[in-house]
């Protein structure tokens, strides 16, 4: 295709990879996926899910450890589909007897400070059954079911500023750039802050219209726990600020005092304020409290694994509670598949938000045999 000067695209591998894996064609589906990874086309969960599911059925153990992998680095939580067949994978035969009996402590421990933790690379660890269950995880991270404790896994400050200057890059593409580089020198000016708020989504929740007193409640539980005791950045669009409900007097007063304070940004007719806050956020390495989920086309043009990362590591939701909202701080641990230095393997699904339902995990630890002793002591 490339000497044709056709771009190779991930639909157009679909048909070959989907044809051998469902006919157990092992070497010819790998060849495919070699070649997607030479032309840079990156897999996603379906595709992994049939190499996975195929390496496991073949009893190709190396392989189904790479595939279990590469899910981690892309795809982080996992379909049901994609939960039951790791689940099959690990309730193997072929699974039960892979592994090292002893492996070099060292090199395991090597393996999770390179790869910033929460995994090692080094293949299978341990002999024996697996015990596989669904179960959930504790505020602080320790699985209920095996004791485990999850990492909260590193992000490389260089791969922040990175994604800081791509945000802008992308920003004053679609913005009037004059715009988005004014707002740039202001929170050179007036920043870092301790947290960005998304005004326009805080002051809609749960609301049929805009509520300064929510958005004001917010601001307040932040200023109190920040450890410098100083306002958040509030971003509102220019017509939130001076138009409308912002006219009141107890409003007029209070976007006053935010402003005076340097705690407040009205981004200009025509722009997108979601642009602001999240280069704000980023660039200032804080917190970002809103309850977008960010999924829309704005934010796929970012295109990089590092954003859904990122965002579990800074971004505040909130649910309604008497009176105001509740905050609900990022997790201290990693969500996404976790390999720990003993070979357990922590699986999170989609199933469960960690905040009206708790999130379903897949535990899969080695059966741990009991010695003479302890069964006749």
């Amino acid at each position: 295709m490339k000497s044709y000067g056709i771009v190779p695209k991930l639909r157009s591998y679909g048909p070959a990879l989907f044809g051998f894996c469902k006919k157990s064609m092992a070497d010819k589906a790998f060849e495919v996926d070699a070649h997607m990874v030479e032309n840079g086309v990156l897999a996603e969960e379906e595709e992994l899910l049939a190499l996975l599911r195929l390496s496991s059925e073949e009893n190709l153990v190396e392989k189904t450890y790479e595939f279990m992998h590469r899910m981690r680095s892309t795809v982080r939580q996992v379909s049901e589909e994609t939960a039951g067949a790791m689940e099959d994978w690990f309730k193997s035969e072929t699974a039960a007897d892979a592994g090292l009996k002893n492996w070099d402590v060292e090199k395991v421990k090597e393996g999770i400070v390179k790869g910033g933790g929460g995994w090692h690379g080094q293949g299978w660890l341990g002999k024996g059954k697996w015990s596989v269950v669904r179960t959930e995880m504790q505020k602080n991270g320790v699985c209920h079911s095996c004791g485990e404790k999850l990492v909260c896994i590193d992000i490389d400050p260089k791969e922040t500023e990175n994604f800081a200057n791509s945000v802008a890059k992308l920003a004053c593409e679609r913005e009037v750039r004059a715009d988005f580089v004014k707002f740039q020198e202001w929170l050179a000016k007036h920043g870092p802050f301790d947290a960005v708020i998304d005004g326009a989504n805080l002051g809609l929740i749960n609301q049929k219209h805009f509520s300064f007193q929510q958005l004001k409640h917010v601001v307040n539980q932040l200023r109190q726990m920040s450890k410098s005791n100083r306002l958040p950045l509030v971003i509102l669009h220019r017509s939130r600020v001076f138009g409308g409900p912002a006219q009141y007097p107890n409003n007029k007063k209070l976007l006053e005092s935010w402003r005076n304070a340097g705690a407040l940004y009205a981004t200009p007719p025509g722009s997108n304020d979601d642009w602001y806050w999240l280069y704000a956020a980023v660039s200032c390495k804080c917190l970002l409290v809103t309850n977008d989920e960010m999924r829309d086309h704005l934010f796929q043009l970012l295109g990089t694994s590092f954003f859904p990362r990122w965002k579990e590591k800074h971004q505040v939701r909130l649910t309604p509670a008497r009176p105001g909202l509740t905050l609900h701080m990022p997790p201290p641990y990693s969500i996404v598949i976790q390999e720990s230095e003993q070979g357990s393997w922590h699986i999170p699904t989609v199933a469960g938000d960690d905040l009206e339902t708790p999130r379903k995990w897949v535990c899969a630890t080695r059966t741990k045999k009991k010695n003479l002793h302890s069964i006749f002591s």
